[in-house]
């Protein structure tokens, strides 16, 4: 059993640009597990993507994000639950004026590896972002969302 509580975890900073905090990690878990809280400021959001290897899923714990998963574009306020099975292209952003806070789920885990290479580079960008996470399977297939022709705004 693994309890972690509020506070608790290792911190870093995220890549859409407030804090990250992982819950548990892959060596917690079996391989089996990533969570973490992650903090989606005003107006960021990362570009359109997908993930070879993981499931993903959020839990919108405060505030609300717009995402972009296959062809559905829809707001996903405080309490709304978000499932992105492996290979599905997917985005999202903060289209508040306040910061978002979200429970992000990965399985199995090995996403950790990306956030951590995404915060030791001082000038983010699409293709940082593109580098980051290549070696696990991670492909950046278009803008951020609010980029997009046709995004909703």
């Amino acid at each position: 059993m693994t309890i972690i509580g509020p506070g608790e975890g290792t911190t870093i900073e995220g890549p859409v640009g407030g804090p990250l905090t992982f819950k548990v990690r892959g060596e917690q878990t079996g391989g089996r597990l990533t969570a973490l809280e992650n903090v989606v400021l005003p107006g960021e959001g990362p570009p359109l993507h997908t993930h070879a290897r993981e499931e993903e899923a959020f839990y919108i714990l405060s505030g609300e994000l717009r995402f972009r998963v296959g062809d559905e574009d829809r707001a996903a306020p405080m309490g709304s639950f978000v499932f992105i099975p492996r290979g599905t292209p997917h985005c999202f952003t903060n289209e508040r004026d306040v910061p978002a806070r979200v429970l992000v789920l990965f399985t199995p885990s090995g996403m950790e590896g990306f956030f951590e290479r995404f915060a030791a580079i001082a000038e983010p960008t699409p293709a940082s972002f593109a580098s980051a996470g290549a070696d696990i399977g991670m492909e950046v297939v278009g803008p951020p969302l609010g980029a997009q022709p046709g995004a909703a705004g």
